[in-house]
């Protein structure tokens, strides 16, 4: 993944300028407006006060105050998925900062520019237990690119326009500044820097001609080559850039989970998702190909599978602005590290036009032959593939679509279109429930004039469904489609296949009830939760459908008004994702159907 900055483009003090003193707080907010934040998800307590004294007066800053500092740390990491900038919060100390690790490690994973502010006690208490207190740089060092505990006032300055740099530049990725109180009321007259110069951080952007040259002739000598896309085309803005190289060399695509809209998937070129529940054209080009290309991926485990056995004719090139993610899993015959449009940009001019007419019409053979398909279980349910088929043709590949977890995801990534960069929003490392609904909120505030559409299921729903109020509040006309099926599907799918269909806590009905407890229904099983009354609550629109001719009427209705709608779709209990290849094993172990 890369992106490229320099020390110019960032605003600063001139240095000339007699600077009068301020408060470090003064500093944080100062730091927000010059370096370019303009949505600030911010959760206050009482070690972080003075900086939220001092946000009160600020007129550039859009403020957004979410319900748990999860949900805005999602928020501000599908903000800069969305817009492409960075992505900001501000909690307090202790319970504040602890909360929001899933939400950084959920970005780091991804390779999401993030800064995030946390409040701590005076550093004269730092390691004293005191109230609130905890090691906020110890416990996310793991889970960030870069994290400070500002000791003096003075720093201040300067490692805002570090964390700033530093998120975005190189693979990009959340920094944390941990904010001691006496530093906070502590005052400085140092400048802004007007220049980054920090040992040790001096990422590679433009990749060796040599390299660049080699790779170049491997494309234009392969019989079979293949593009193995992830979200570093994303992050580098090279999308177009890829989309010229491909079409000369005439050479397929597929793509991870991250690089869906990367490469349109209407192109004929596309062979979509690759990996563990990818399209089966594309796990069997790159199981027959003699060139892989990886640009912005990293080989992760849910796309190569059994490692000894993936891509066993292929060559394997990556580039990549991160030098450790080259050879990390798989091995590589040529390294290219760089910033990718710097990369691609060097390529282009050096691809021949190439034919490959037999190697493509194999690909769109498999492509036909296979597609992504789904077999009603009864004449009257709702199949949750045909929801998002509505989905898909209402919104014609236009909509940001955020996702959670599990089956939701997976039928996201089979079933919509992807046809443009930044409108596939889903935590793709980490696996994080409760992100889609934080994270519609945050790329619809990025993005005020998009149709922003949430596909959850009915569990990860509920783990950060107190957000529902921060849409309706600020009047964002967010979408948030539940695909109920009463399960923890994903995971009841795994018990299926390996582990003797033990539902072991994965039914999210009343079947969870003690061995002897008593519940009185009257005869009829209860919608647990009610999802409608929960949306009325909280000021949004709520429907429930259980017929299949409803579906695509209710969306039609909820698409076009300017509303906070939650659709509740009572689909199928038992739908699978399929094909899948199980965790571990290669292409020739693919299950294409379980029932």
């Amino acid at each position: 993944m890369a992106t490229k900055d320099t020390p110019q483009e960032h605003p600063t003090n001139s240095t000339t300028t007699r600077i009068l003193p301020r408060t470090g707080a003064r500093v944080i907010v100062e730091g927000l407006e010059l370096l370019g934040c303009e949505t600030l998800f911010a959760y206050p307590g009482g070690s972080i006060l003075d900086v939220f004294d001092e946000l009160a007066k600020s007129e550039k800053l859009h403020l957004i105050l979410p319900r748990h500092e999860q949900g805005g740390a999602h928020m501000a990491d599908a903000y800069a998925r969305a817009t492409g900038k960075v992505g900001c919060c501000v909690v307090t100390s202790g319970p504040g900062a602890t909360n929001i690790v899933t939400s950084l490690a959920t970005a780091n994973m991804d390779g999401v520019p993030m800064v995030a502010i946390t409040g701590q006690v005076s550093t004269k208490m730092i390691g004293n237990d005191g109230f609130q207190e905890a090691d906020t740089c110890g416990i996310t060092r793991s889970v960030t690119k870069h994290n400070f505990l500002v000791r003096d006032v003075n720093d201040l300055p300067r490692i805002m326009v570090e964390a700033f740099h530093i998120a975005k530049t190189g693979k990009p990725g959340p920094v944390l500044i941990d904010l001691p109180k006496d530093v906070q009321v502590a005052k400085t007259s140092v400048p802004f820097p007007t220049t980054f110069d920090r040992a040790g951080y001096k990422p590679s952007y433009e990749g060796h001609p040599r390299m660049i040259s080699r790779l170049a002739q491997l494309l234009n000598t392969s019989n079979r080559p293949l593009f193995y896309v992830g979200g570093g085309v994303i992050s580098a803005n090279a999308t177009e850039l890829l989309a010229e190289i491909v079409h000369k060399a005439n050479i397929p695509v597929t793509t991870t989970l991250m690089g869906l809209g990367a490469f349109p998937e209407s192109d004929p070129l596309s062979l979509r998702m690759v990996g563990m529940h990818g399209l089966i054209a594309a796990n069997k080009a790159l199981n027959e190909c003699d060139l892989l290309v990886s640009i912005g991926a990293r080989f992760d485990d849910r796309v190569t599978g059994k490692v000894s056995e993936f891509a066993p004719h292929a060559k394997i090139a990556h580039i990549d602005i991160d030098p450790s993610a080259i050879g990390k899993t798989m091995r590589c015959d040529l390294p290219v590290v760089g910033d990718i449009h710097a990369v691609l940009s060097e390529l282009a001019p050096q691809l021949r036009e190439a034919d490959h007419t037999q190697w493509v019409e194999q690909c769109l053979s498999w492509k036909t032959e296979e597609p992504y398909t789904f077999t009603p279980l009864s004449e009257e349910g709702i199949m949750p593939q045909y929801v998002l088929t509505v989905v898909d043709q209402l919104t014609k590949g236009n909509a940001i679509i955020t996702t959670d977890v599990g089956q939701n995801q997976m039928w996201s990534c089979q079933f919509l279109d992807h046809e443009k960069p930044r409108h596939f929003i889903s935590s793709g490392g980490l696996g994080t429930m409760g992100f889609g609904l934080p994270a519609a909120i945050g790329a619809q505030l990025g993005c005020p004039g998009e149709l922003v559409v949430c596909i959850t299921g009915d569990g990860g729903m509920q783990m950060n469904l107190q957000e529902l109020i921060v849409a309706v509040e600020h009047k964002l006309p967010v979408k948030i489609v539940i695909l109920n099926n009463t399960y923890l599907g994903n995971v009841r799918l795994w018990q299926d296949l390996f582990y003797n269909k033990v539902h072991s806590m994965t039914v999210l009905t009343r079947q969870n009830r003690l061995p002897n407890e008593h519940v009185e229904t009257n005869g009829t099983e209860p919608y647990l939760p009610d999802f409608v009354k929960i949306a009325e609550a909280y000021g949004a629109e709520g429907a429930r459908v259980l017929k299949k001719e409803d579906v695509e009427p209710v969306l039609r209705k909820a698409f076009s008004d300017d509303k906070v709608w939650v659709i509740e779709f009572m689909v199928e209990p038992e739908a699978d994702i399929e094909p899948m290849i199980p965790p571990g094993h290669a292409i020739k172990d693919l299950i294409r159907k379980f029932k």
